[in-house]
């Protein structure tokens, strides 16, 4: 299988640079060297993997798994160790790594129906309950928030030019002013996850809900809950993007002003990438830009 490996429409991505083109090609090696190491039966990819390559695999008693190459960037560095830090606690176990060929091997969530199937006052229910637990103390090797926003700031003005201006100036010049407040008043500094959407969040047996493919940094809670208000799983519209907002930071006891400004730096500052708009975040920031006018 692996000498034909399918590589997925949503990775095609990849190809436009040097590095993702290598990465691609020493993928069917990769899986390969996976499988020997540690007894795996592999299936097709996951179709809807966009920053790796998954597939469901075997461990050779039978226990279900899911086998991930990493791309390699450094959003995804700390994954493994994000994992064995929760041990388990809300999110999927790792089983094995494998730094060198930047492969994961993890518990699979079974049946693995993503959150966002769940009516979205449900779903922020079951977000409510879970985040704290997520929430522990961490130090290294994790990134700080702190130095991932000065990269925002430094990055978001020249991938807006390069992007033929794609919105207003306005937006920018707010998330940057955000992003020079924000980061040096922060909170208790604790381990959060900067893409827990409600697609990263799976149903399974173990537990009821299981996070997945954590992209772990070191800052403060406010900042945890922003993918969340920003993600069209559950709803976009500025009455839903608010709706969230204020829902978590009630429920989860978080300043309200920190969270929108978080949400509103980290939108823009990913709204553009590989060459790509995202015009729905973009609408994201509007939105709670233009919620008090």
């Amino acid at each position: 299988m692996t000498e034909s490996l399918p590589i997925p429409e949503q990775l095609n991505w990849v190809r436009r640079t040097p590095v993702g083109r290598a990465w691609s090609a020493e993928l069917p090696d990769r899986v390969a060297a996976c499988v020997a190491r540690w007894s795996l039966r592999v299936g097709p990819p996951f179709p809807y993997a966009f920053a790796s390559l998954a597939m469901p695999a075997e461990l050779a008693d039978g226990t279900p798994a899911v086998l991930k190459l990493q791309y390699p960037d450094s959003e995804s560095e700390h994954e493994a160790t994000a994992l064995a830090r929760w041990a388990g606690a809300g999110a999927v176990r790792l089983l094995g790594h494998d730094p060198v060929r930047r492969a994961l091997l993890v518990e699979r969530a079974v049946p693995g129906t993503p959150l966002h199937e769940l009516p979205a006052e449900a779903a922020l229910d079951t977000m409510v309950a879970l985040l704290p637990r997520l929430w522990v103390p961490a130090g290294t090797p994790f990134t700080s928030l702190a130095e991932e926003a000065a990269g925002w700031a430094e990055r978001m003005p020249g991938n807006w030019e390069r992007a033929n201006r794609p919105y207003e100036r306005r937006l920018l010049d707010a998330a940057l002013g955000l992003l020079a407040d924000l980061p040096p008043s922060q909170g208790e500094q604790v381990l959060v996850n900067q893409d827990l959407h409600a697609g990263n969040v799976l149903r399974a047996t173990r537990e009821p809900w299981l996070v997945i493919d954590p992209k772990p940094l070191v800052g403060e809670r406010e900042f945890a809950v922003a993918p969340l208000v920003r993600g069209a799983e559950l709803g976009h519209s500025p009455a839903a993007v608010r709706h969230r907002l204020d829902r978590l930071s009630t429920e989860l006891g978080l300043d309200r002003d920190r969270v929108r400004g978080w949400t509103i730096a980290q939108t823009l500052a990913w709204s553009i990438g590989e060459g790509d708009v995202f015009p729905d975040q973009v609408d994201v920031v509007r939105w709670l830009l233009d919620e008090a006018r």
